[in-house]
């Protein structure tokens, strides 16, 4: 079982975050090793927190209004290797190791599944 892998973040860079008007930041969460795009989620500055701090990564449901963090239901967890922001501080990039089945509610591996011109091209992402 993997383990958690807190990162340090200061002040000043979870300061420099640029949440939109709902308070919230995209987060892409790419697979540690192959490079693959997972999934695509919403951050608050809370679940930015908790997803530092602790390691797992923590969301905000914009549907359910509520925080959740990935695998607790699932068992499918996801264990933070690295975080970014990018250069214009309004998207996080979350690297992480992708335990159990796969980051999407479907059971792939990844939310990315469907090609534009081609249909479902699982793996290709």
């Amino acid at each position: 079982m993997p383990t958690a892998t807190p990162i340090t973040a200061t002040d000043e860079e979870l300061a420099a975050v640029a949440f939109d008007d709902n308070g919230l930041v995209p987060a892409i969460v790419q697979e540690h090793g192959t490079g693959r795009v997972l999934m695509l989620a919403w951050m608050d500055q809370e679940a930015l927190r908790r997803t530092l701090s602790e390691g797992r990564t923590w969301y905000w449901s914009r549907s359910r209004k509520e925080y959740w963090r990935k695998g607790d239901t699932s068992g499918d967890r996801q264990w933070v290797r690295e975080a970014y922001y990018d250069c214009d501080m309004d998207t996080v990039l979350l690297v992480v190791e992708q335990e159990g089945q796969g980051a999407c509610h479907t059971g792939e591996r990844s939310c990315f599944f469907r090609a534009f011109g081609g249909g479902d091209r699982p793996g290709r992402v």
